[in-house]
């Protein structure tokens, strides 16, 4: 009982600061993003059993935000997009960095570096350029918002349909739990939860937003392995202790971090 209270309690407190930072103002989310960020950066690495001591953790930790910031600055519209290849000078940095750790220098800790760029990194600034609207050339809050609804609509009506009907398992190497019933289950109610915002969010047609619902869900699906491959590579259960009776931001998040690109590009090219 104990545990379904601070369940209950976190996933509360955690909405709410989503949501909210996502109402209030494009900054507010984007700073709350870079503290997740950080921690989901710490997550991952641990989990590859990646060390860095003293001094060496900033030369890790100040380029990867810097990319972060970049993307979502890029994304906001608050600086220009030419300014992108001073990225790539940042992505070499890693190298040269490693040159100097403390820890024994190896190549092994340099990709698992550049997987957690692009598992957490990228996809976190990238949320932040959701925010903007080329049409208006402004700020609009409703394809954000859809995103962590649709995903939490997948993710809530996956789990519950499968806990119930699950018998053929969907990846049991790698999650075992996971079915094919719950997977359908989660991506019917993802489009339902699709065709309910495009009645309030006019940024996108119905169809748009049902198609959007259709990748978030596939997508996320795809992260929620992802990350199930990670912990078992590890032999942890939970990626952190962040959110008490949750887990960590990469178990928060995964479904998301795996979506959010996808989503960038369909709206990007094809909406």
């Amino acid at each position: 009982m104990k545990d379904i209270q601070v369940r209950t309690i976190t996933g509360i407190i955690f909405l709410v600061a989503v949501i909210g930072s996502i109402l209030l103002h494009p900054l507010a989310f984007l700073f709350l993003f870079a503290f997740f960020t950080i921690i989901g950066l710490r997550e991952f690495l641990l989990l590859q059993k990646v060390e860095y001591k003293n001094a060496s953790v900033l030369l890790f930790y100040l380029p990867a935000m810097l990319i972060y910031f970049m993307i979502a600055f890029i994304g906001l519209g608050y600086i220009d997009i030419s300014l992108l290849v001073l990225g790539i000078p940042l992505l070499f940095l890693f190298i040269v960095f490693e040159l100097y750790n403390p820890v024994k220098p190896n190549w092994q800790r340099i990709g698992s570096v550049y997987s957690a760029i692009v598992f957490v990194v990228v996809p976190f600034g990238l949320m932040n350029a959701l925010f903007f609207n080329k049409a208006t050339n402004g700020f609009k809050t409703g394809i954000l918002i859809g995103l962590f609804i649709i995903m939490w609509s997948n993710d809530i009506f996956a789990y519950l349909i499968g806990s119930k009907f699950g018998k053929n398992r969907l990846f049991e190497k790698h999650s075992p739990k996971k079915s094919w019933e719950g997977s359908i289950g989660g991506f019917i109610f993802a489009l339902i939860a699709a065709y309910v915002l495009s009645i309030f969010y006019n940024q996108l047609s119905s169809i748009n937003w049902l198609i959007l619902g259709a990748i978030i869900a596939i997508s996320g699906t795809f992260g929620d392995l992802a990350e199930s491959l990670l912990k078992r590579n590890a032999g942890v259960k939970d990626s952190g202790n962040l959110f008490p009776g949750h887990g960590g931001v990469l178990d928060r998040f995964d479904a998301v971090l795996f979506a959010t690109p996808f989503v960038f590009v369909y709206l990007n090219l094809f909406s």
